[in-house]
């Protein structure tokens, strides 16, 4: 699966990068939640640069990485796809910020 296949599954259409979204929003305090299908969603916003974000595959790897690791089945040929247009050390860095993400979310609950 493409990045563009990434866009069309998820049936969205890029937006302006300064156009603020509250469904960024949205997702992010979800995800927060732990809400799974959150963490896809940021991932495909992040690979295709939609709904007022600036594609950023670092990013989009992070978020695809933690569906992935609850079991998102799409998340993990997702990240496949955007590991594919990334360096190793890009890559180290997505996966450095998911467990930041993780860690974060255990002192809150703490």
């Amino acid at each position: 699966m493409e990045l563009a296949k990434i866009e069309t599954f998820a049936k969205i259409t890029p937006a302006q990068p300064a156009e603020p979204d509250l469904q960024v929003a949205q997702c992010l305090a979800a995800a927060a939640a732990g809400d799974t299908s959150a963490y896809f969603d940021l991932g495909v916003m992040y690979s295709t640069g939609s709904h007022g974000v600036a594609a950023d595959m670092i990013e989009a790897h992070k978020w695809f990485n933690l569906a992935a690791s609850r079991g998102h089945e799409e998340a993990a040929w997702c990240r496949a796809d955007v590991a594919d247009e990334m360096t190793a050390r890009e890559i180290a860095e997505a996966q450095r910020r998911a467990r930041e993400w993780l860690s974060a979310g255990t002192r809150r609950a703490a």
